[in-house]
């Protein structure tokens, strides 16, 4: 059987080893070595990757599986049994692993502590880690969660890991999802945390370095939190903070009145969305007096949103007395449309006119809006086939 070297120092990049069998498998070639310090897949971490180096060449480690008890490195090139091969994990990969573990742990902890949260299940994703827990949180408790976790980091307390004989692990509170056989390995974040875990682990709280959540939902009686931890964390913040610089920069703000500026902003916008109404109406309203009994109309009318577009049929077809269709759009992007005729059915008329002019649309049988890819000149001649203009 593999000697499992992550499991004695989880810090260990290179080491030695032998090949004990290569077999072809379906995503490369499976090797079984005597040792190693790549983790395989399990307990909801990812596996290692990294190289196995020998006679100055390189093979590739690509996935590193558990198989009935065998640690099976999956490479992109074969190697002879009994070949010594110098084993190199990908540490970039593997401390971030670490780091999004650690904290993981750390947060699930905390949420059993403070409120009794059991963790039914967690995933750790390439951009975020999500966390299952049983019961549901405030907004305010994750605030506080997200507080607790990083005072957890700031204290920096050394993990501890342990194997415990069976009558040690009966008087030990830990964390577990299932209940287990054989040798349990027990890992403890002091004053946060204390779980069964075959995972990799950071040697000290502190070196998690930030934990952030990002947000929760509702997930099926609990709720679901995503959150990032690390480098992973910085990266985010990072990425935040150049998006703020923008939005400062945009809104002539502080960095940190963003959120008003944006507030003021979306005010004003408001008011002169009202104000722009009010016009509308206006126009709209003067187009139905100037139609007032024309019977059928098409009008063409520029900048009209697809509600306005509404409005406006709207308030001509009760004017006119026939059939109302309103069009607002360009030549190269195509119009908008809403075609109404007051007690009418136009189900027929809008299923000629989108099959002629590339359009698309429904509603009522009486009122239907869409969109056309067509010119002004083609619009107008349909209406002129079917007698309205």
């Amino acid at each position: 059987m593999t000697e499992r070297l992550y499991e004695q120092d989880a810090f260990l990049v290179k080491f030695e080893a032998q090949v004990l069998s290569c077999e072809k498998g379906k995503k490369g070639f499976d090797i079984v070595l005597d040792r190693t310090a790549f983790y395989p897949e399990g307990g909801g971490q990812p596996y290692d990757t990294g190289v196995l180096e020998t006679d100055g060449k390189q093979v590739k480690v690509l996935e590193v599986h558990n198989r009935d008890g065998e640690i099976v490195h999956t490479c992109n090139h074969p190697l002879d049994t009994g070949t010594a091969v110098t084993g190199i994990i990908d540490w970039d990969r593997r401390f971030d692993l670490m780091q999004q573990h650690s904290g993981e742990h750390i947060v699930s902890g905390l949420a059993h502590c403070l409120w009794g949260c059991e963790n039914v299940g967690f995933h750790m994703g390439a951009e975020v880690i999500t966390i299952d827990l049983s019961l549901p949180l405030t907004e305010d408790q994750l605030t506080l969660l997200e507080q607790e976790a990083n005072r957890c980091l700031w204290l920096d307390q050394p993990v501890r890991i342990t194997y415990p004989s069976r009558a040690e692990l009966e008087h030990i509170h830990y964390r577990s999802k299932k209940e287990l056989t054989g040798q349990v390995r027990i890992v403890e974040f002091p004053g946060a945390d204390c779980c069964a875990c075959c995972g990799t682990h950071v040697r000290s709280a502190g070196q998690v370095g930030l934990v952030k959540l990002l947000s929760m939902q509702k997930f099926r009686e609990g709720v679901r939190i995503e959150l990032v931890c690390g480098g992973r964390a910085f990266r985010y913040l990072s990425q935040v903070m150049a998006q703020n610089s923008q939005v400062s920069h945009l809104l002539s703000a502080k960095p940190l009145q963003t959120g008003a500026a944006a507030a003021r902003l979306l005010a004003e916008n408001e008011a002169l969305k009202a104000r722009l109404m009010s016009l509308e109406e206006s126009r709209f309203s003067a187009l139905a007096g100037q139609y007032a009994g024309a019977g059928d109309v098409v009008l063409f009318e520029e900048g009209l949103s697809p509600d306005a577009l509404r409005r406006l049929c709207d308030a001509v077809l009760h004017s006119c007395g026939g059939l109302c269709a309103c069009f607002s759009g360009t030549e190269e992007g195509g119009y908008k449309y809403a075609v109404g005729r007051a007690g009418g059915d136009l189900r027929t008329l809008v299923k000629e006119l989108n099959t002629a002019l590339n359009g698309r649309g429904g509603g009522k049988p009486d009122f239907v809006q869409g969109s056309i890819q067509a010119t002004r000149t083609e619009i107008a001649n349909f209406f002129q086939r079917e007698g309205t203009l």
